[in-house]
């Protein structure tokens, strides 16, 4: 029988090229799944793409420029919201209407894919018009394939979920796919298990729990149980009377943590603005306008402090300088770089 050293496997381990042995998106991909083993490193998602930066509208929402600037940064994952066209094509929009975003007028549905090309997208706050047209979600997926994970805010029927996982799984990028849904009682839960099994197997689900209406860590549980979730979207609502929490509300604490270390998935909190709502509105007042405030520990810290693994923020710039500078995150052994536009058909 023939022995190999090893030194020699480690020699011949050393001669494959890194992105083979562990790619930055494996990389994403082992955080996410072993949320007990990371529990050190917290995750970024990008809001709306990656718009914002430095408390400025950097980027038009949703869009690839965003999406492409959110890569850069280190994000794990981006947000985007998904609807659908006249003709049925799905397309990456946050509004029903196209008026705020766009240059066009009136309601996105009404027009086809090939009517919303000539919408070309605009900076908010600034007016500035961009070169991108209204993106479609295949389109969208060609940047963010290997390169970071996307999270699905869903503008559409539940059913309509099922072509999303669809297209992904056409572009063999399944896994790299979040879809979410709001769930608060056990009906909500019987009609999501039944609208996932349509959607069939390889997108991964992730419940949003608010705690207006859910206070029991043990409902968490079963959610988290129910769909294998590897993370479990947490909303801290803040009052318009309401300061800022001092211990991250009804779904943060001892318990919680302690059952998404049972179910090893990840607690993720929202902290970006809403417009018109008071400061933290998702995040109990401890939210994004902290950060621009240049107070990142009451923002970041605390809610690292209070378990959180995932961070969904505007300012993903600072979170990840923030994070990483504190020693809240770990760094990855690859870069990656953010797709080619002229490759992108």
């Amino acid at each position: 029988m023939r022995i190999i050293s090893l030194s020699a496997i480690i020699i011949g381990l050393l001669a494959v090229p890194a992105a083979a042995q562990d790619s930055r998106m494996q990389q994403i991909l082992d955080r996410l799944e072993n949320a007990n083993q990371w529990r050190d490193h917290v995750m970024i998602v990008a809001h709306r793409g990656g718009w914002k930066e430095g408390g400025r509208i950097r980027n038009a929402e949703n869009s690839m420029a965003g999406v492409r600037r959110s890569i850069e940064l280190g994000v794990e994952i981006v947000e985007l919201d998904v609807q659908k066209s006249k003709d049925g094509e799905y397309i990456v929009l946050h509004d029903s209407w196209l008026d705020r975003t766009t240059t066009c007028k009136g309601r996105a549905v009404e027009r086809t894919l090939a009517e919303l090309q000539d919408c070309r997208l605009v900076v908010e706050g600034t007016g500035e018009v961009t070169a991108e047209s209204v993106p479609a979600l295949r389109d969208m997926f060609a940047v963010t394939r290997d390169r970071v994970m996307v999270n699905i805010d869903n503008k559409m029927e539940v059913e309509d979920l099922a072509g999303v996982a669809a297209i992904a799984r056409e572009m063999n990028m399944a896994d790299q796919v979040i879809i979410k849904q709001n769930l608060w009682n056990s009906e909500k839960l019987g009609a999501m298990t039944e609208a996932m099994a349509a959607i069939g197997e390889g997108v991964r689900f992730m419940p949003i729990i608010a705690d207006d209406a859910v206070d029991d860590v043990r409902f968490i549980e079963k959610v988290g149980r129910t769909f294998s979730a590897d993370v479990v979207e947490m909303i801290a609502w803040r009052g318009e009377d309401q300061g800022m929490t001092a211990n991250g509300g009804a779904l943060f604490g001892a318990r919680s943590r302690a059952v998404s270390a049972r179910g090893d998935w990840h607690l993720w909190v929202n902290t970006f603005t809403i417009i018109n709502k008071p400061g933290g509105y998702l995040a109990g007042g401890r939210g994004d306008e902290l950060v621009q405030a240049d107070y990142p520990q009451e923002t970041f810290g605390f809610w690292a402090e209070q378990g959180a693994t995932i961070i969904q923020t505007d300012e993903p710039k600072a979170a990840i300088e923030w994070l990483e500078k504190n020693g809240y995150r770990v760094p990855y052994a690859e870069r990656i770089e953010p797709a080619d536009t002229a490759s992108i058909n």
